[in-house]
């Protein structure tokens, strides 16, 4: 879990969302619990805000910046922080995807982190010269796979654009164990891989993928950006991407069918 130490206002904005709710709190000598009263939630909720686990809503912003006359110092933060890029967004989705209960994703051109084989993950950091030590990023990537095989995993919903399957990442043998990999996976019981092929033409997919992470306190978007991301817990804009969700998962090929392409595919390599 991310400690209110670790916090970066300088980095994030949400992370000064969270610094500067504990900074106010202890300024007016309340404790979480007498904060709780006044934002309608209870000690642990205030406790999750400061250490970035649970971010505010307008709302409770608004209680803020009126019970401390802060001149919507918090509603304008929130403002801001929502519609920025947040420079620490991966640190607060790794967070949210080990507690995920359900993970709903579409992926539209290459495949996700938590379904890639060691030498495919390799192949795109390599060709993508975005770090310095390959493996060391690898294996972080390998161990976030770890929530596949716990007890209680969460159950996921993956989409793959067809494309996501065609090009030949790290050469076509790495490409085919890759291919297999996913087959594997779709045998399990808590994931469920469809395919949206080619001949659907046009759908609402193309303009980029995304990821629907539930947590305890509710629903995440994250939403795929020229080199990041970008998360957001607006309900508007979640509610959004789960009918996009929804929409490509109704011309999405079915389970056994979607097998079937992957293993063509795959023999053809």
């Amino acid at each position: 879990m991310v400690l209110r130490e670790s916090l970066d206002a300088d980095a994030s904005l949400w992370d000064w969302v969270a610094v500067d709710l504990y900074f106010y709190r202890v300024a007016e000598g309340l404790s979480c619990a007498q904060l709780g009263m006044v934002l309608g939630v209870n000690r642990q909720a205030v406790s999750n805000m400061e250490a970035g686990r649970l971010r505010l809503d307008e709302a409770k912003a608004r209680k803020l910046d009126e019970r401390w006359k802060l001149n919507e110092h918090f509603s304008r933060l929130l403002r801001y922080a929502r519609a920025g890029h947040d420079s620490n967004w991966f640190k607060q989705h790794v967070l949210y995807e080990s507690r995920a209960s359900e993970l709903k994703m579409y992926e539209s051109v290459i495949v996700h982190g938590l379904l890639q084989t060691p030498d495919y993950a390799r192949a795109l950091l390599v060709a993508g010269q975005a770090v310095e030590d390959v493996d060391a990023t690898v294996a972080v990537r390998m161990g976030r796979q770890a929530i596949l095989k716990k007890r209680n995993p969460p159950v996921m919903w993956v989409l793959l654009n067809q494309a996501v399957l065609m090009p030949e990442i790290g050469g076509r043998e790495v490409m085919r164990e890759q291919l297999r990999h996913l087959l594997d996976l779709s045998r399990l019981p808590n994931i469920v891989i469809r395919v949206i092929p080619f001949s659907l033409g046009a759908h609402v997919g193309l303009d980029g993928s995304f990821l629907l992470t539930t947590v305890a306190e509710g629903e995440v978007a994250y939403m795929e950006a020229n080199g990041g991301g970008r998360l957001s817990i607006d309900p508007a804009e979640v509610r959004r991407y789960r009918i996009k969700f929804d929409r490509l998962g109704a011309d999405a090929s079915s389970r056994e069918e979607s097998r079937h392409l992957i293993s063509g595919i795959m023999e053809n390599l």
